[in-house]
């Protein structure tokens, strides 16, 4: 059995101060929001194998955010470009591909490709992720190269509404 945690990056500021897209920094509402689900997340005693986040900063810092509360060395998250550039396919292509001895990942992204992603391997229906919203996903199978659609159960789905 493995597990996916994919991620939606939190809140991030827009406006003429940001150099484009990529470079958008957490606002506090998100700084606020992802300590409050990585701790969440920490009372489920969730513990990454291996993160993987796309290397915008908004999603960056959100990683390193989960990453300082859950205990996972932030200089060993992996940047992957194509999951800010990429659909869910090309977020499929990354998980299997991922080692075997990897059996809890967390994904760090970008709407619409993490509500797609979740869709796509759960067969569920959500909308939209919410900005720091977190589903978790099992997968029985030993082998990530069998990732394919359908094949993961929905255990959960949270989001910062849900705790204000």
């Amino acid at each position: 059995m493995k597990t996916i945690y994919i991620v939606r990056h939190a809140k991030a500021g827009s406006g003429s101060q940001y150099t484009g897209d990529f470079d958008r920094r957490l606002n506090e509402v998100g700084l606020k929001a992802a300590h409050v689900l990585a701790g969440l997340l920490e009372e489920r005693s969730v513990a990454p194998d291996l993160v993987i986040t796309s290397p915008a900063t908004r999603s960056l810092s959100t990683a390193e955010i989960f990453c300082e509360i859950l205990g996972y060395p932030k200089d060993s998250i992996e940047k992957r470009m194509e999951i800010y550039e990429g659909g869910a396919g090309r977020l499929m292509t990354i998980v299997q591909q991922l080692e075997e001895c990897n059996h809890t990942i967390m994904l760090f992204g970008h709407n619409p490709t993490v509500t797609a992603f979740s869709n796509l391997l759960s067969g569920s229906d959500l909308n939209s992720m919410a900005t720091c919203g977190v589903v978790c996903l099992d997968f029985n199978s030993e082998l990530w190269s069998d990732a394919h659609p359908g094949c993961c159960k929905l255990v959960w789905y949270d989001y910062p509404k849900q705790h204000q």
